[in-house]
């Protein structure tokens, strides 16, 4: 086991991982920007390194502070969090390169999925299902119409190298395909400094699905059941729960099968998420995420297993010991992230924390690395923390989810609480009644009100 790692990471997600390490005897190493100097987890950590100024490029994306924060504090491996570095292949080489542990897949793997046609590619080769779409990047307008034709519109134009949105256009009709197209390339280049781009067909009215998987590497792999993600605003998840109000034991236990054999033939090693569109029954693998997701609470209320523990303890190179029967499910998990944005127009809204009172009592966790008097930075993403319940069933975690809501207080910020206080209460989600474009319809039909002028 390791003595001292590193984390390359701020906020909740890098409290997260110092309370896992601290809990398996292992001294922790915060490094922090100048924006994040009074941040918990500096606070928290036994060292701490300044890695630079405030804007992520110079710090947290600052491979060289971070390989000499490793240098001068003597940490043996690095635990990149989720964002920033944490999908970054060539980081990962570095680190190895400088005798330092990438707690995460290997690079090979991390550069696999984060190419969209070849994780497709490979999922469809170990047997995953995917969406119906082109075979590889589009090469032209003409071939994408022909493409476009076979599969029947709508059709989704999506950047090969993108997530979270960003370079993805809906072409309804033939018309709307050569606009999509260059839209989608110009947001790709912009995002991700790659402009190529695939079709897939449309799935209209799906849910957003994902298998939280544990590999190994040595030929054990175990899968922890599903998150329904359905539940987003411009493709970013608000609410995750499990299990899925729309799957049942047999869907449940054959799609994880699928890819814990997946995982397992891949020799993929550490946690990963394999993410499904779910439409009618069946399942269309979209993406994989090498990396802990900010959902994994939800997966871990409901199997006790502590995932970043699992991780920390892969990249030691210690053998999963968890069997897929010790795996087991109990009551239902719901998690609502807490941002500091306006509930209504989402507008940013950093500043001073004057007033903090997160919920308490049984089943009610709150994963945040805010306090009375901590200033929200303008710097990076809106994240204040994750509410997350569990109940004996489904029901029993609405009610848990109500009642923490309502008792949450943060004070001197504007937050995104009212809104989930609205959708707890809102009949279609009491009924499990939503899939992905349900958020969207609800705000744009005035679900929330927006504050006057």
């Amino acid at each position: 086991m390791f003595e001292k790692i590193l984390i390359a990471n701020r906020g909740e997600i890098a409290l997260r991982i110092l309370r896992a390490a601290k809990e398996l005897g292992i001294a922790t190493v915060a490094v922090h920007s100048t924006a994040d100097a009074h941040a918990m987890h500096v606070k928290l950590a036994d060292e701490s390194v300044c890695i630079g100024p405030p804007p992520a490029r110079d710090s947290y994306l600052n491979v060289p502070a971070l390989l000499g924060a490793c240098e001068i504090t003597g940490a043996e491996a690095l635990h990149p969090g989720y964002g920033f570095l944490a999908e970054n292949a060539r980081f990962a080489e570095i680190l190895a390169d400088h005798h330092i542990v990438f707690i995460g897949p290997k690079p090979e793997h991390i550069r696999l999925m984060g190419d969209k046609i070849a994780a497709k590619t490979t999922a469809s080769r170990l047997g995953i299902p995917c969406v119906p779409g082109s075979p590889g990047a589009i090469t032209s307008d003409k071939e994408a119409a022909a493409i476009a034709q076979a599969l029947g519109f709508p059709v989704l134009v999506k950047a090969a190298a993108g997530g979270g949105g960003r370079g993805m256009k809906v072409a309804r009709t033939a018309n709307d395909l050569p606009v999509a197209l260059e839209t989608a390339r110009i947001e790709a280049k912009a995002a991700f400094g790659d402009d190529s781009v695939y079709l897939e067909k449309l799935l209209e009215k799906p849910r957003h699905i994902e298998i939280q998987v544990l590999g190994d590497g040595h030929g054990k792999a175990v899968h922890l059941g599903e998150r329904d993600c359905s539940l987003q605003r411009r493709n970013q998840k608000v609410w995750e729960e499990s299990p899925s109000p729309a799957l049942n034991a047999s869907q449940r236990l054959e799609i994880g099968e699928i890819c814990a054999n997946a995982v397992r033939e891949l020799g993929y090693a550490s946690a990963g998420t394999l993410e499904f569109l779910y439409e009618n029954g069946k399942f269309y693998f979209i993406e994989m995420n090498t990396r802990i997701q900010v959902e994994h609470p939800v997966t871990e209320m409901i199997t006790g297993v502590d995932l970043v523990n699992e991780q920390i303890r892969i990249a030691a190179g210690s053998p999963l010991t968890l069997t897929q029967k010790e795996v087991v499910f109990q009551g239902h998990a719901i998690e609502c992230r807490i941002n500091a944005e306006h509930s209504a127009t989402f507008r940013p809204s950093p500043g001073k924390i004057a007033y903090y009172h997160p919920p308490g009592g049984l089943g009610v966790r709150v994963d945040s690395a805010v306090y009375a008097g901590y200033s929200i930075p303008p710097n990076y993403d809106s994240l204040v923390g994750k509410l997350i319940v569990h109940g004996r069933n489904r029901n029993e975690a609405l009610m848990r989810l109500r009642r923490a809501l309502d008792e949450f207080i943060i004070d001197g910020i504007d937050t995104t609480i009212p809104l989930f206080q609205t959708l707890v209460r809102n009949a279609d989600i009491q009924n499990g009644l939503y899939d992905i474009h349900w958020l969207e319809r609800f705000l744009a039909l005035g679900g929330m009100d927006e504050e006057p002028a």
